[in-house]
């Protein structure tokens, strides 16, 4: 499975450990799960990960996430997106699922992705179901 993580999936799983979102990402990195990816969300991951309204985090944590999705990264270089979007910043997670082939987006703003995209869009509880019917 080959799937791009919005921002808003790491940020959930680091504030609330143990939930929906922790329990997906853990499960889908443990199972192998390609994160298809590009500079510019491995800029953000780092970027949004390390501000200051999340220093209560341990860094230890987030940076063991951080390695972890990166070292199941795969780098894409990636073609525009024209279409519409409703968040003009999620266009990078478009562009980087349709041009390394992902299965789906993951994310916790499914209302931002337009259908017709050409890849899913799922949502960590939908990761998560889907991950443990195929045991």
């Amino acid at each position: 499975m080959r799937l791009v993580l919005d921002t808003n999936v790491l940020v959930s799983a680091l504030l609330h450990p143990g939930r929906t979102p922790d329990r997906a990402l853990d499960l889908a990195l443990s199972r192998g799960v390609r994160v298809v990816c590009d500079a510019r969300i491995e800029h953000e991951y780092r970027d949004v990960l390390t501000r200051p309204k999340f220093r209560a985090v341990p860094a230890e944590r987030r940076d063991a996430l951080l390695a972890r999705v990166l070292g199941a990264s795969e780098r894409v270089v990636a073609a525009p997106y024209e279409g519409a979007l409703i968040d003009a910043d999620d266009r990078c997670f478009v562009e980087v699922a349709q041009s390394g082939g992902a299965d789906a987006i993951v994310t916790g703003n499914v209302r931002h992705f337009p259908a017709g995209l050409g890849v899913e869009v799922w949502t960590p509880a939908e990761l998560l179901a889907r991950l443990e019917l195929s045991g």
